[in-house]
């Protein structure tokens, strides 16, 4: 990589001087036209200063001793830059004055920068951080493992050589060489935008590489199923235990809205009742309990449906163990027989966990004239935004709400 030449300057600031009436000496380091600079914490009398020569004119032990100092700064200035050419670093003026006067001299680089910030957020997993989320920048960390080789033919880069050009070439990486869909993207290079912006904010790196970059997402068709094909499931008889749990556990979450990982911590505690003698789940999103935001509380009636399930299971052995509503069993499982549900009911389509939270939205809430503000605190989002995602408007809505329209119509004419 070329460097370029580096000059060395050392100047005066004439309209500072200091309250001995001193003038205050800078260093200053160019590299294709590049400079930074900063104060050496030495000064001296504006008369004895050589600008030309940027050094002291006197002759007595402290311009002396001053000069020597000078010439050092100078030879250990060149010494560094000669240094970080050999790690073929990529040199900037302020990279150079903190190796010279002994501040922040690691090298700071990507990859190694990100294994940190792991290790970092495993400390606070469940917390801070969730599984899921730290799993995703491993992911990030081993995809940019591969790519940044290809790219710069090194293992390994300094902030400062991180560039759009790659921003580019690692978002088609992604693309054509991992194979990932343009969602799974975005969310891997938000992650890697979170160790820039702190790169930035700690001034390892001066200009952002992801500055004209545009994180769009591609719009998603949810899946979510009618109520017909609800109820085929809920009629069907199952003789395998397996299959009837997991149909139990998927009816009651699109009967409330909850998500897998909600259902699967469901306790007791978590059921109330108010003065109606209607039972409610007044539940903390495990997604996003470690925010503590009174936003993300789930606030759910109970229909009959989910009533009786509980009912069902209550005395169950593994209920009765771990004081959970429900005997779930892990997500993996799940979806796997979920599939075979579907099978089993002719319903084609990809049936998971989270297909039951599209369900209660669409289906259950909005279908049956429940307002979309409703429907967002009933699944914990903070705004109707989130709501969206889910919520679907069915065909008979726009048609109901079309024969309002006629009939008022009919009546002004």
């Amino acid at each position: 990589m070329r460097q370029g030449t580096m000059n060395i300057l050392f100047f005066v600031l004439k309209t500072k001087l200091l309250k001995n009436g001193e003038a205050p000496i800078l260093m200053r380091v160019t590299i294709n036209g590049q400079y930074d600079e900063v104060r050496i914490q030495r000064s001296v009398p504006l008369k004895q200063w050589n600008a030309a020569k940027g050094r002291s004119k006197g002759k007595d032990r402290a311009a002396n001793e001053l000069n020597e100092y000078l010439a050092e700064l100078n030879s250990l200035a060149l010494e560094k830059h000669k240094d970080l050419m050999l790690e073929q670093a990529y040199i900037t003026p302020r990279l150079i004055l903190k190796r010279v006067f002994g501040k922040d001299t690691e090298l700071r680089t990507l990859l190694k920068t990100m294994q940190e910030e792991i290790e970092s957020m495993r400390k606070v997993v469940g917390i801070d951080y969730s599984p899921i989320t730290i799993n995703r920048y491993v992911n990030v960390l081993n995809k940019l493992k591969a790519a940044v080789p290809r790219f710069y033919g090194k293992e390994d880069i300094t902030f400062f050589e991180l560039s759009p050009d790659f921003i580019k070439f690692f978002d088609t990486f992604l693309k054509t060489e991992a194979g990932l869909c343009r969602n799974t993207i975005v969310r891997y290079m938000k992650c890697l935008k979170r160790i820039v912006n702190m790169a930035l904010a700690k001034e390892w790196m001066r200009k952002d590489p992801f500055y004209g970059y545009k994180m769009q997402q591609d719009e998603t068709d949810p899946v979510f199923l009618t109520y017909g094909e609800l109820k085929a499931i809920m009629d069907k008889d199952f003789k395998i235990p397996r299959l009837e749990l997991v149909r139990d556990v998927f009816v009651f979450a699109c009967h409330t809205g909850l998500a897998f990982s909600d259902i699967s911590t469901l306790t007791r505690e978590h059921l109330v009742q108010d003065n109606n003698g209607d039972w409610w789940i007044r539940k903390g999103r495990v997604k996003l309990e470690h925010r503590r935001k009174a936003s993300s509380i789930s606030n759910v009636p109970l229909l009959p449906i989910p009533l009786t399930i509980l009912r069902k299971y209550e005395n169950h052995p593994l209920c009765v163990k771990t004081g959970r509503c429900l005997p779930v069993m892990c997500n993996q499982r799940m979806n796997s027989y979920l599939k075979e549900i579907a099978d089993l009911c002719g319903i084609n389509k990809n049936l998971t966990t989270h297909a039951a939270r599209h369900t209660f939205a669409t289906t259950i809430a909005l279908a049956n004239s429940v307002p979309l503000e409703d429907v967002a605190a009933m699944l914990g989002h903070s705004t109707t935004r989130m709501t969206q995602h889910y919520a679907r408007v069915l065909n008979p809505n726009i048609k109901a709400a079309m024969n309002n329209v006629k009939m008022r119509l009919a009546m002004q004419g």
